[in-house]
């Protein structure tokens, strides 16, 4: 279900202060249009950003089947048009203007019932003199399909932009119900231009060094677990409980909910109000204030503040330290924090043995890490570790 961050604003603010709401925290980009406008939203939140496109979209304006296309459109009239992109739909009329076709384009959807699947494309739409006969408010195509197959299509011609990846179940309705449908690949994804840098990513989402991923398109979804290979199963864990997956909206989130990952997702669909469920939902998860012997402690992912400094620690030290602050003053024996900190580790082979040992190494580095607060990492003989502290205001 869709949340919405209650009361946030643009401008950061929170207990780590100046830095941001989001300092500590690592957010993976996989997005390629408008990647560098959603990075620049969470850096100014104070996050630490990974931007590596799952997708490559690839304008079509030269491409033969987008004219071809587009003359159909003119081949005959029009009684609808589907417009489901502003940049698609930007595109598409620029191109048309090239071939000396945007006039004779503008026309003939003058003439039709203008669809919109959302706000952006509607100012896209408008921007060229055109007025949307409808746009539905979920600003999904499921909508969209069901206001048009309420109507009788028998013989109407209905033009589709796509959007880049095809529509194909959205024209077979239609053309289902009598319609003749003309398809407009206005661009279409390609592959990245860094795989490596994809498998990556998916890579430090497997050892949670990610704490969250924001989505903008399903077909990134898609790809981004398709890039994951052999390790797919392990994401798919990891977004289920450690790694929050943001979407922009309910369409986007679908290969997810489909493999069983609760999503959230903003009321609008808009970069900013993804941005501000982020923000809310990782610092609910993340973020814990703590009454310690050696005196007040901030966690939140790789930050630590203290009364009066803030240290960034490694992704393992900061990982244990985030585990055992979940549940202060509990012990959490040494199986569980490996399960937590090494999650491809087979239990009971040589693996779990070699994280048995490296565990005892990263409660050191983190003790040394902290400093006049390491002692708040207890030991407690032949059971595990704890936090020595309380919640504060939990």
């Amino acid at each position: 279900m869709g949340t919405a961050a209650p009361g946030a604003t643009d401008e950061p603010t929170g207990p780590l202060g100046p830095l941001g709401p989001l300092t500590g925290l690592t957010v993976g980009v996989t997005a390629d249009r408008r990647r560098d406008e959603l990075a620049a939203l969470l850096l100014r939140r104070g996050a630490s950003v990974t931007v590596a496109p799952a997708l490559r979209m690839v304008p079509l304006a030269d491409d033969a089947l987008l004219r071809a296309a587009t003359e159909a459109c003119l081949a005959r009239p029009v009684d609808y048009v589907v417009a489901t992109t502003g940049v698609g739909w930007r595109g598409w009329m620029s191109a048309a203007e090239g071939w000396g076709l945007a006039e004779a384009l503008l026309g003939a959807c003058r003439e039709a019932a203008v669809l919109s699947r959302g706000s952006k494309t509607t100012g896209a739409l408008r921007a060229c003199g055109l007025r949307e006969e409808y746009a539905p408010e979920s600003e999904t195509m499921d909508a969209v399909l069901a206001w048009l197959l309420a109507r009788d299509l028998g013989g109407r011609h209905v033009v589709v932009q796509e959007h880049g990846a095809p529509l194909a179940g959205f024209a077979d309705a239609l053309r289902a119900r009598g319609a003749v449908v003309t398809v407009l690949p206005v661009y279409r994804w390609g592959p990245p231009e860094d795989p490596d840098a994809v498998r990556r990513l998916a890579a430090r989402t497997v050892r949670r060094e990610i704490h969250a991923l924001p989505f903008t398109s399903s077909p990134a979804i898609e790809a981004f677990l398709t890039a994951a290979g052999p390790d797919r199963d392990h994401v798919l864990s990891a977004l289920r409980r450690d790694v929050l997956p943001v979407c922009i909206g309910p369409l986007c989130a679908r290969p997810l909910l489909t493999a069983g990952v609760p999503c959230a997702w903003p009321d609008r669909g808009r970069l900013g109000s993804l941005v501000r469920v982020l923000t809310t939902e990782l610092t609910r998860r993340h973020r814990h204030e703590l009454a310690t012997p050696a005196g007040p402690l901030t966690i939140q992912g790789t930050a630590v503040l203290t009364a009066d400094t803030l240290l960034h620690l490694p992704p393992l030290p900061a990982a244990l330290l985030a585990a055992l602050a979940e549940r202060p003053g509990t012990v959490l024996s040494r199986t569980e924090l490996v399960r937590r900190l090494w999650p491809t580790a087979a239990p009971g082979g040589d693996d779990q043995q070699h994280a048995l040992r490296a565990l005892e190494t990263t409660v050191g580095r983190l003790r040394g890490a902290l400093g006049a607060y390491g002692g708040v990492v207890g030991t407690v003989t032949k059971r595990g570790y704890r936090l020595v502290g309380t919640g504060v205001g939990g």
